[in-house]
Parts: C-alpha cells; structure tokens; sequence
C-alpha cells in the first residue's frame, strides 16, 4: 500500500522482518528484507532455527523462498556486529556454509544508533583491534554486547555490560578484519565468504527512520531514552546511520539488485553523495572530465566489485569522488575535510595488513566554538582525486574502500547537554550539571542525570564531546587468481 508506483517515484517499501537471536546477549540479529511482496508463510526466527545457528536462516530462506518458482527473493543484512561478542562471523564449516553466506549477505551495517563496526582503536591504550587507525575511535561502545542497554539512573545493571579491554575485543566485531580474514579464507576455500558491502541504519524503535541529525535527535527507544534519558542512560548511543544505494531508478528490483551487487554506501547520518570506481584503466584526468561517472563504469568497475588479475607491471588506480551534504536552508551542511582509502591485502606467507592513504584533502585547522558548536574554519564542497596504489602488487589479493570525513561538529551530547546549560567544554561543567540535575529531579528523575556531559576525553577511550561525521562506500577487490 505504500509502494508509490505512481510516475513521481518518491518512496519504496520492503517486506522485512528482523531475525534476533541474542545468545548470552551477543547479538546475532540480522535484518532480512524480501526483493517484493512474494514472502515466507511465516518470518524464519530463532525458534524455528534454534540458537547460534545463522546457516539454519540461511538454508531456510533458500528452501522457503528462493528455490520456489514465483520470484521469491531474499537477503539477510548482519545487523550490529560491535556487539555480537564476537560470534557474528565466525569460519564456515565447509565450502557449502562459506557459499550460503556470500549468496545470502552481500552487505553489512558498519554503523547504527549502537555504535559503530569499522575498526576500533583505544586511545587511551594506544592501540586498536588489529587496527593502528587512530579514527577507528569513532562512536565506540564501551562493551560488546547488547548487555550496553542496560544502563539504568545512569548505572550499568549487569555484569555483562561492563567495559571490555581492547585486547579482549573480538577481532571480528569489527568488519574491517572480518574484510581482512576473508582474504585468508578464501585462500583456503576458494571462496571469500565476508564478501561484505556497507550500509548504515539508525536501528529505530520510535518510528523516525532517517531521523539521524545532531542537533534534533530525540533518540531511538520511545520512552527509554525520552527527555534526560538520552544523556543519562543512552549516552554512549547516537542518531545513527543511513544506507544509500546506487540504483537505475527508485524501485524495488532496481535497488535490490544494488544491494545485491554492493553498489552501496553508508553514512554515519548526514548525506554526502560518494562515488568509487577502481580498474587499471581509468583514466588519469577523470576528476576534470565530465563524463566521470560513465567513464568510471565503462573502464573500471563500481563500488561492491572486483577487479580481475592484472598482469606484471601493471597498475592499480582508484577514482574517488565526494559531495558534501547539500543541507537545507536551517541545517545547512557541513564541510569535507578529507578523502581516504582504506586498503587491506594478504601478503605471500598469508599475513593480512591494513593501511590508510589520504587522497584528498587533509588536515585544515577546522574546529568548533565551544560556546554555542557553532563550526570554525572551512572545508570543501567537492573533494576528488584518481589515486594509483604505490605499493600495488599484482599477486596479493587486495581490497580498497573509501572513507570521507566531514569538518568536526557537536556531538549530539554536546548539544542536549548546552540545552540543559551544562557546558562540556567550560570548567564549571560539574557545577553546571549539579544545578540541572537537581531541576529534573524536581520533575521525578533519579540518580546523576548530566554527570556524563562532563566526562573527560583525556580519560575516556572513546568519547568525545565534538566528532567529524563520516561515509563509508563499500569496497572493491582484487583478486589475483581465478576463484569466487
């Protein structure tokens, strides 16, 4: 009923349902959306599968819809991983499992209202999950595992949500190594089985899909997070995320088969437009040529594809191309400060490593005033850059993507706590938060209601009261060898 096929295309809907099995709350959620109204009889659910047992979704959704004969079709989406204490990819049994998996999920959240699945780096330790990336320490939570919700008057209830050491972190919470291990497992099997594209979500409960601004979020869990719950209970939470698809028009088959292909991006909630494309031909002029996009697709391939094997001497070279989000005249939007590709590879003795390169832009002294988060200093509208790998090897198999960052801006703590007349940045905080707790629990709040807005960054490994919104395409490989 709210598919509008009418000639003014404004608004698809999916058939979906989310599959939450959560053993010892590790989340292994998974967000399963149907190409078209020809479904299961019934959603597949952790009843029917049984606990730790995502192969029994996936064999299920095949026998249940794909192998039918009335175009029934399905994906399953890995939803939070950060959280998923390590459980959410593990190695596949066989060849059979690792095949299941790639057909099934060719996309993955790397950001939502619970944090983000990046990569992770303690800035406090000095060091990360596997990662040495000192902007893996964006919108962290603490704990990894859905136990993080169960701070209530601003204390954690359980002992399964207290903070977990980063070198207790599973490696594979984060979807930058599961990229990573992918490359060794395909080695082994013949199939990379984490052939994942990404995509955000804001994991709403309120019904505000696509709420994810800064400066108006009014959180995600109805009245668990209404009013002064935000700062006290849900702090370490956010807007979260938003999904876009590279699609021929708005329409179900058309933006299925981009998620599909992984033609795919995610945002941490504002709307930058990026594209990427990587192939040995591209040429070297196309940021000055106006035929970008069609060339990129012509001569390389687009984000979510692979590259074939190219032979010795060759090069590897990348067209990166983002637009900051255009705004609206009362939120207008913010500045890009950088360009960057993330590559990962697999060297001859089977080791993986990471590195990121900047490619456009750079450091530029942005900030924001501290008085009222107006932003400081400019950026750019446009960034784009054709960048060749100088460390490419034709033998190694590889994968790239790109990750744009915006100027710094308020956190949407920062915000609500101003609102509140508790400053972050001034060094009366404390006092500040004193006075306004007693305000609201004059109103029948209980417990250190803004104790959190005056949390020290220097003490704390992941939080910040300003952060640098960011985007995520998904990657593109390459792939030395004949295999899947």
């Amino acid at each position: 009923a709210h598919y509008d096929r009418s000639p003014a295309c404004t608004f698809t809907t999916f058939v979906g349902y989310e599959y939450t099995d959560t053993p010892g709350m590790r989340n292994l959620h998974r967000n399963v959306i149907f190409r078209n109204e020809r479904v299961t009889e019934i959603p597949v659910s952790s009843y029917e599968t049984g606990a730790r047992n995502v192969p029994e979704l996936w064999r299920r959704l095949r026998v249940e819809c794909l192998e039918r004969d009335d175009g029934c079709d399905v994906l399953a989406i890995p939803h939070n991983p950060n959280l998923s204490g390590g459980l959410m990819f593990p190695d596949p049994a066989n060849e059979a499992e690792a095949r299941a998996r790639r057909a099934l999920e060719p996309i993955a959240e790397i950001v939502q209202h619970k944090a983000a699945s990046e990569c992770r780096f303690d800035r406090l330790a000095g060091r990360g999950v596997f990662s040495a990336d000192e902007f893996c320490d964006f919108e962290q939570n603490r704990t990894d595992n859905l136990s993080s919700l169960g701070v209530l008057f601003g204390e954690m209830q359980v002992e399964t949500g207290a903070p977990v050491p980063i070198g207790e972190f599973g490696r594979r919470n984060m979807l930058r190594n599961v990229l990573k291990d992918g490359l060794v497992l395909q080695q082994r099997l013949g199939v990379d089985p984490f052939r994942l594209g990404f995509i955000g979500s804001t994991d709403t409960h309120s019904a505000v899909a696509g709420g994810t601004m800064e400066d108006d979020y009014v959180g995600h869990l109805g009245r668990r997070d209404a009013d002064w719950r935000n700062v006290q209970d849900h702090f370490e939470d956010n807007p979260g995320g938003l999904a876009v698809v590279w699609a021929e028009e708005n329409a179900r088959d058309a933006l299925f088969e981009g998620m599909r292909r992984r033609e795919t991006y995610a945002t941490s909630g504002t709307r930058p437009l990026l594209r990427f494309f990587g192939g040995s031909e591209l040429p070297t002029d196309l940021c000055e040529r106006p035929d970008l996009v069609a060339s990129g697709y012509a001569r390389g391939v687009p984000m979510g594809g692979e590259v074939e094997a190219i032979g010795e001497g060759g090069s590897l070279r990348f067209a990166a191309l983002a637009l900051k989000d255009a705004g609206t005249p009362s939120h207008p939007g913010t500045d890009l400060q950088r360009v960057q590709i993330v590559k990962g590879w697999l060297d001859d003795a089977g080791r993986t490593h990471e590195r990121v390169y900047d490619v456009a832009g750079g450091p530029n002294g942005a900030s924001v005033d501290p008085d009222d988060c107006r932003t400081r200093g400019s950026g750019h509208a446009t960034l784009c850059a054709v960048w060749e790998d100088p460390a490419f090897d034709p033998q190694e198999a590889a994968f790239y993507y790109l990750r744009v960052l915006e100027n710094p801006t308020c956190r949407w703590s920062t915000r609500q706590c101003m609102a509140a007349g508790v400053n972050p940045f001034e060094a009366a905080c404390a006092s500040q938060a004193a006075a306004a707790t007693a305000r609201v629990q004059e109103r029948g709040a209980r417990g250190e209601v803004y104790a959190n807005c005056c949390i020290d960054p220097r003490e704390a490994p992941f939080y910040t009261p300003v952060i640098q919104e960011r985007a995520w395409s998904s990657p593109i490989w390459y792939r030395p060898l004949p295999g899947e």
